[in-house]
């Protein structure tokens, strides 16, 4: 009886503070939507990342298309937009619901509540509201002062291409990147497979793009293969063909090397670290004038929202494992395990049918997490 009635005290307590979440993000201005569950299966497949393809519910619809249950809100909630009368306007939206991912250790169904901000140009400006929104709502929900770690994808994205770097090295280095990978893990010959596929690529070295393709779609027809790990075997094809370029390209410069190599070792408080950022562009003669300034009016915006910046860590190593971000990136909570996430990812909306880019910043607040729950 007493574990009853402390479990019912429990539900009570947790929709207080659910109800009490998606209000504070409703009364800062942010319509609440609700994509439906059944989503297209494909636009997560291509544009989610390897973590939550690999952990996607599939199903099939009446018509034959592959569909799955939702995994996360952002790309619901930027279809939505989409296809609303919206689209291309600015537009704010919040949102509370089940997400659905296979764990082998945690309920598969499980809450994340959260904010999306479309068409904002005053980009700096958006980046400081979403994060401070998001603090607020989960510390207005009973998660008090939560650490905060920082980076910036378009930052890095800028100094890969003051580097000058073969796009081959261009989009290994960029992936390492989001994984939170070394450089000398980046540029591992087969680095991130564990798998010892020289034989294969061998026999791709020097074969005509198309060619290669078709033959290794053909080998993993032959073995019954149409996909591992969400990727399917035309991604599986293209992997194989960026790993044989990288095998017979010549290797990364030791002077973008030793740049690379820098720069993911600043860390710490953001305004000091935007010196050291400043000191290396300097030294290493890069233009990175435009991004380290709105790195800098990002950190002003965040400051004025009354966010202590000594309780923020920047770290230019640090970057979410999600193909979609393009910019400023934030976790807050224990490392590993956020109970509040985002960042801006200005690109997703054209990759999902708009006909320019769309200025986009979010950020998402794991409910289980939030009220003591899972941890997975």
């Amino acid at each position: 009886m007493v574990n009853r009635s402390k479990q019912a005290e429990d539900a009570r307590l947790r929709q207080e503070g659910l109800e009490g979440l998606i209000a504070h993000l409703v009364g800062a201005g942010y319509m609440r939507s609700e994509p439906q569950i059944l989503q297209p299966a494909d636009v997560f497949l291509d544009l989610a990342g390897e973590d939550i393809r690999a952990r996607i519910f599939l199903t099939t619809g009446p018509e034959g298309e592959e569909l799955c249950l939702r995994p996360e809100y952002t790309i619901p909630v930027c279809r939505a937009y989409l296809a609303s009368a919206d689209a291309g306007q600015k537009a704010a939206f919040s949102y509370l619901g089940p997400i659905f991912r296979q764990r082998s250790a945690a309920p598969c169904e499980f809450a994340q509540a959260g904010i999306e901000s479309f068409g904002r140009t005053d980009i700096a400006d958006a980046d400081a509201e979403i994060l401070a929104l998001s603090l607020q709502a989960a510390h207005a929900a009973g998660a008090g002062d939560l650490p905060v770690r920082i980076g910036d994808a378009g930052l890095f994205n800028s100094l890969l291409s003051a580097l000058q770097l073969a796009p081959v090295w261009v989009r290994r280095i960029r992936r390492g990147h989001m994984r939170g990978e070394t450089i000398a893990d980046m540029i591992a010959p087969g680095a991130g497979t564990g798998v010892d596929h020289s034989g294969v690529l061998a026999a791709l070295e020097g074969v005509d793009k198309k060619g290669a393709r078709a033959l290794v779609e053909d080998l993993l027809s032959i073995a019954g293969i149409s996909s591992v790990g969400g990727r399917s075997a035309g991604e599986i094809a293209d992997r194989f063909l960026e790993q044989a370029s990288m095998k017979s390209a010549a290797g990364l410069r030791d002077d973008a090397r030793a740049v690379l190599e820098q720069f993911l070792a600043i860390k710490g408080e953001p305004v000091a670290a935007l010196t050291e950022l400043r000191k290396l562009a300097s030294a290493a003669k890069l233009d990175l004038t435009d991004a380290l300034a709105l790195f800098e009016a990002r950190l002003k915006g965040i400051s004025a929202r009354g966010i202590d910046m000594g309780k923020l860590t920047f770290a230019a190593s640090f970057g979410r494992n999600l193909d979609y971000y393009t910019g400023f990136v934030f976790e807050a909570g224990q490392a590993g395990h956020p109970i509040v996430g985002g960042g801006r990812y200005d690109g997703l909306l054209r990759r999902l049918g708009a006909a320019t880019d769309i200025p986009a910043v979010g950020a998402a607040i794991w409910c289980d997490r939030l009220f003591g729950g899972d941890q997975a």
